[in-house]
């Protein structure tokens, strides 16, 4: 059994965020043979996305929610989707942050990477916008010696 954390970037335009989905579908169905564990935050963007085709494909979903207020921070449009994949985790880690802020998401980050044999980037190879950024996962993996797979599509950009 396989256990990929997710980490990656939030707004993406839609037809970024289209390849990506498509990228995390083939990444998760490459894998799903031999049992596979994903852990994710269930952020809009890459984490739910990621969500979703772990568990069309079979496989067990463990959500690290970072503050008591997480929920709250993410976009009102994205709240029934994170319900929906919430309700159908095999396990939830709750952490004792209470605001959803930059550190709340880096322990967050830091737990799944405690756990997970790999992580999934969707990242663009540039430096993060704040801390607890997509690069700053990336790093934290990199320094523990967990591998980290890249994806980003072909001349894609971020806003």
């Amino acid at each position: 059994m396989t256990t990929l954390a997710i980490t990656g970037h939030r707004g993406l335009p839609g037809p970024i965020e289209r390849l990506v989905a498509d990228a995390l579908r083939a990444e998760v169905a490459q894998r799903a043979d031999g049992g596979l564990v994903g852990m994710s935050c269930l952020a809009d963007g890459p984490d739910s996305l990621f969500a979703r085709h772990l568990l069309e494909s079979g496989g067990e979903l463990v959500v690290v929610v970072p503050a008591e207020h997480y929920r709250d921070g993410l976009p009102a449009d994205h709240h029934a989707t994170y319900d929906a994949l919430l309700a159908r985790a095999a396990r939830v880690i709750r952490l004792k942050h209470t605001e959803s802020d930059s550190e709340a998401h880096m322990t967050a980050s830091l737990r799944m990477l405690a756990e997970a044999d790999e992580l999934v980037a969707v990242w663009d190879g540039n430096p993060a916008r704040g801390y607890g950024g997509t690069a700053d996962v990336v790093q934290a993996a990199r320094e523990r010696g967990v591998p980290v797979t890249v994806l980003w599509p072909e001349g894609a950009t971020r806003d």
